[in-house]
């Protein structure tokens, strides 16, 4: 198999909350949006938020699995400070490990978020 590129899609199957969600914690529009697609260009990943066909909805319903999403910023304060805003505040405290600090968050559908920030070397 050769790989062409690899991005993420999240399945927004009832609430219709992770678009705007996403637009406010990336604080830009998507760069491509249609009947049910949405997909936002950040440096180093393409996210997709698409709404499944009703006869699929069942596949994507019920409890996160194990997959994060980690977003590396610039300040972690300010991250925290936006999901607030969002109305998605972190549930935890601020982690520190031996690779930077790092939180844990979730959007309205439930994936979990790993907001993490480099130690400064």
């Amino acid at each position: 198999m050769q790989l062409e590129q690899i991005f993420v899609a999240l399945a927004d199957s009832i609430s219709g909350q992770l678009l705007p969600f996403y637009q406010g914690l990336f604080e830009q529009a998507p760069s491509i949006q249609q009947s049910g697609y949405a997909e936002f260009e950040l440096p180093g990943l393409r996210l997709g938020i698409f709404r499944p066909q009703a006869k699929h909805q069942a596949e994507f319903t019920g409890g996160a699995g194990s997959i994060s999403l980690c977003l590396e910023v610039a300040s972690l304060e300010a991250a925290i400070d936006r999901l607030n805003r969002l109305g998605y505040p972190p549930p935890g405290a601020v982690i520190t490990a031996s690779h930077g600090r790092e939180i844990y968050a979730y959007d309205p559908a439930g994936n979990r978020l790993i907001l993490h920030e480099s130690k400064s070397l």
